[in-house]
């Protein structure tokens, strides 16, 4: 039987990494190892469990989310690696539903994901309150009704809980490391997996429940990371990726992005953006097509000239 090594990335939230735990300790078959990439100065303190829990401290000024990932891999020693980000509690067949997975597709698989408002995992939660209370996320793509479903859009691939092969991994050279902050890395990733030949697919199963934080998205709260991501992608590969990001940024008059040139930051988000982006108590997650489509609207709007008045005596 093959064995499984999950991979965390975390910085501060210790009241979601120690859920992310309690799932693990819940699990119908449990991970070989836990490892825990730490972008922070100091480790975790956390409980004891059942299966070996490992923290990696990885350092960087800015969330070296890729860099993380590839450290992680590097300690691990299961055949097998799930990422799950620290939010993402594991439904209890997790691990062996990828496991089950990646026996049949050499590849990249992408689990499902559900999301929850905020105070579902308060005191001592259950796995049926979760799934009452999660929902699915409007702009993403669902699970396949069965099995394995290849996506045949590398763009779709998204590392909030994915699993592939130590091997494969370690093959096509993990995480391109020259992206720092958030955004761009997974994107990066996936289209290094589709030159390759190997396959990104989706599946049913491998369940994880978001947990509630409050988020900016569009991410203008990382508008920085995301320009410099989006101009690194382009360099590399002749064309910018987070276009929905950037198209937004734009309309809000965050960049101008004019094609063939840098990309230029105009000004600061400021309260007015923050609150129009930000994640609200009762939602499960942020949407990005909501706030553009009612950016786009309000810039319409400003557009019309004003009707005209009858003149009257």
């Amino acid at each position: 039987m093959s064995t499984v090594s999950v991979v965390t990335l975390a910085k501060g939230r210790p009241a979601h990494l120690r859920n992310v735990l309690l799932g693990l300790e819940r699990q119908t078959r449990p991970p070989a190892e836990f490892i825990i990439a730490v972008m922070q100065d100091a480790p975790y303190d956390l409980p004891e469990t059942g299966f070996p829990v490992r923290q990696i401290l990885v350092s960087g000024a800015e969330l070296p989310l890729a860099a993380a990932r590839n450290r992680g891999v590097a300690a691990a020693t299961g055949e097998n690696i799930v990422f799950l980000d620290v939010d993402c509690i594991p439904a209890p067949e997790l691990v062996a539903d990828y496991a089950r997975a990646l026996s049949e597709l050499d590849g990249l698989l992408m689990g499902e994901v559900l999301h929850l408002p905020e105070h579902a995992t308060a005191g001592d939660w259950r796995y049926a309150d979760l799934a009452a209370a999660a929902e699915k996320h409007s702009d993403r793509r669902g699970p396949p009704a069965a099995g394995i479903e290849i996506c045949n859009d590398y763009r779709c691939f998204w590392s909030l809980n994915f699993a592939i092969r130590r091997a494969t991994f370690q093959a096509v050279g993990g995480f391109d490391e020259r992206y720092t902050g958030y955004g761009g890395e997974d994107t990066d990733f996936g289209k290094i997996l589709d030159q390759c030949g190997l396959p990104i697919a989706w599946m049913k199963g491998a369940l994880a429940y978001h947990q509630y934080h409050p988020h900016h998205m569009p991410p203008i709260h990382h508008l920085d990371s995301v320009v410099r991501n989006a101009e690194l992608f382009e360099a590399k590969w002749g064309y910018r990726t987070m276009g929905h990001w950037l198209h937004a940024f734009k309309v809000m008059g965050l960049i101008d992005d004019t094609p063939e040139q840098p990309i230029r930051i105009l000004r600061r988000p400021d309260a007015e953006d923050l609150a129009l982006t930000g994640q609200q108590s009762h939602q499960p997650y942020t949407n990005s097509a909501s706030v553009i489509r009612h950016l786009e609207a309000r810039a319409r709007e400003r557009d019309v000239p004003p009707a005209s008045v009858p003149v009257t005596a």
